[in-house]
């Protein structure tokens, strides 16, 4: 026996082609990305951010992660180039290729484990990549804070290392945004970060981080992945998802924020 369609026409469209232009257009469209902005606290409070930032991007190769240093340890600019890293999910091997010409393009980059050992930052992002995918590679480095101008130059000297390497690689900022303060300052605050990050401009970030006293976290990675990803042929980006952990906890009086943002390119 063949079953026959007997609401098509009503329900859905009866014609094949008006039917996948339909469904198509219900589900979500994966980007050609550059780069995106990804949140690292608990699962519970910024997860839905990371989970949806990160689904809605065309896998590459090897991914870049970029990540604030909050232990302290370590070399100010801080990239491991050889190794695994280990979650429940599984092992993720750095992309020892693409890390060494990191390492020998950049004047700031240096080879150090010590400040990656106990940093949450980089690690919380990986479940969510390994569950879309367990084929990738990983370059992680950790950022101690400077001078916007040099943000700005390690951001330029890892797209010429990406350019040389020939690879297909989107590269991460893992940033919470505004911290511990009353909802809507945060939300205040946070809308003038990320609109200046998704004008792609990083002077901009740099002069209200500091005008409004944004307690970004991962602002100076940000600052590279925009000057990267311009670099790269950055085309526009996209807010994904914003909410902080007010909504999840329903205590707005000290909150943190979360921002899920692509920046779109390489092909989209």
């Amino acid at each position: 026996m063949i079953r026959n369609p007997v609401v098509a026409g009503q329900f859905y469209p009866a014609s094949a082609s008006e039917l996948k232009a339909m469904i198509e257009g219900m589900v979500m469209v994966k980007e050609e990305a550059i780069g995106l902005i990804s949140p690292h606290a608990g699962y519970i409070y910024s997860g839905p951010v990371a989970a949806a930032v990160i689904s809605r991007i065309r896998f590459k190769d090897t991914f870049i992660i970029m990540g604030p240093n909050h232990t302290g340890s370590g070399k100010p600019f801080s990239i491991m180039t050889e190794g695994v890293w280990k979650t429940p999910l599984g092992e993720v091997e750095i992309d020892s290729e693409l890390g060494k010409k990191l390492l020998a393009t950049s004047k700031y980059l240096q080879e150090d484990k010590t400040a990656h050992l106990y940093e949450h930052s980089i690690e919380v992002q990986l479940p969510f990549l390994q569950y879309f995918s367990s084929s990738f590679k990983l370059v992680p480095i950790i950022f101690a804070h400077a001078s916007g101008s040099i943000y700005k130059e390690i951001g330029k000297e890892l797209a010429k290392a990406v350019k040389k390497s020939g690879k297909e690689v989107v590269i991460i900022t893992s940033s919470d945004m505004t911290h511990y303060e009353p909802q809507e300052s945060a939300q205040e605050k946070d809308s003038q970060a990320i609109e200046a990050i998704l004008d792609l401009n990083e002077d901009e970030l740099l002069k209200r981080v500091d005008e409004f006293n944004i307690s970004m976290c991962g602002y100076g990675p940000a600052v590279s992945l925009i000057a990267a990803a311009k670099e790269l042929g950055a085309t526009g980006a996209e807010l994904v998802k914003y909410q902080t952990s007010g909504d999840v906890t329903g205590d707005y009086s000290a909150v943190v924020g979360y921002a899920g943002i692509i920046i779109k390119g390489g092909g989209g």
